[in-house]
């Protein structure tokens, strides 16, 4: 569906908002660790976000020493069980499906008359895409109320991480819908990875109070002067196993898996449906 006037409407500030300046200031107030103050803003985050508090590890929201260590809070180890078969990929986040198919010649499918270049999503490397350009591609969005860390949806070894610097607008359904190439536009941290399967990547897309996305092995990914910056890394640097966590959002955005063409996305990744680490998301085709 096209975005509504409304939508477009609800979309026009963002192109004016100074992204990063609003982004650095919620940056500083979720780390404030003075307990009145943050108590405040966790109180306020649960009360207009329905957070399920059961299935974390520390339970008392209010025992979290920061609004950001709140929001990246541990599982309980049982919350999330992965899918039985370690042949099948599972879902690397929590979150629901905003799109997901195939990628038409290096085209992805953003919203009903919107697509975006796949060598512009990974920064312009045009070797990187290759093995993508009709591959599959599945667009995950955590919202407020999910669980934030990434987890890995096989096994794999990590090859390059690159930081692509861009504009924070907000990933919400009505932006998706309204801002052309918004995911190609947005700052965003793409990490490929060699697994049994052929290669594999996932991008971190950043968002509108979301400029510090975090990865296991680097910390925090910023841009030297916020300039494209890639990294290399030898097939046994960094190894993760299927479900390991790969990284986090500091507040909530997307991820954008990629795969090669031979992989079959599982049917119930499909737009607008709900999904939970851990559950298939598909498999290499024989």
């Amino acid at each position: 569906m096209k975005a509504t006037i409304s939508e477009r409407l609800r979309s026009l500030p963002f192109y004016l908002l100074p992204h990063h300046g609003i982004s650095w200031c919620i940056y500083q107030i979720a780390r404030v660790r003075w307990r009145p103050l943050k108590n405040l803003a966790i109180r306020i985050y649960t009360r207009l976000h329905a957070v399920n508090m059961e299935e974390a590890t520390i339970s008392n929201k209010y025992a979290y020493d920061s609004l950001n260590a709140f929001f990246t809070r541990a599982l309980k180890v049982d919350a999330r069980p992965l899918a039985d078969d370690p042949e099948y990929w599972i879902c690397p986040v929590d979150g629901s499906v905003s799109q997901s198919g195939i990628i038409e010649n290096g085209r992805i499918f953003q919203a009903k008359g919107q697509y975006y270049s796949l060598i512009e999503l990974l920064g312009g490397d045009d070797t990187e895409a290759e093995p993508f350009q009709n591959g599959k591609f599945a667009t995950l969005y955590l919202s407020p109320r999910d669980y934030h860390r990434i987890h890995m949806p096989i096994d794999a070894a990590l090859r390059q991480m690159t930081y692509v610097p861009g504009r924070l607008f907000s990933v919400a359904a009505y932006t998706v819908k309204s801002i052309p190439r918004l995911f190609a536009r947005n700052e965003r941290v793409v990490c490929r990875f060699d697994t049994s399967d052929g290669p594999m990547i996932m991008v971190l897309v950043g968002a509108i109070n979301v400029s510090a996305t975090e990865t296991i092995w680097h910390g925090p990914v910023t841009g030297n002067g916020r300039k494209l910056t890639r990294y290399q890394y030898a097939s046994d640097d960094v190894v993760l196993r299927r479900g390991d966590e790969m990284g986090r959002f500091n507040l909530g955005s997307t991820v954008i898996l990629l795969t090669p063409e031979h992989f079959e996305l599982d049917p119930s990744i499909r737009a607008g449906k709900p999904v939970r680490m851990g559950q298939t998301i598909g498999h290499a085709a024989a």
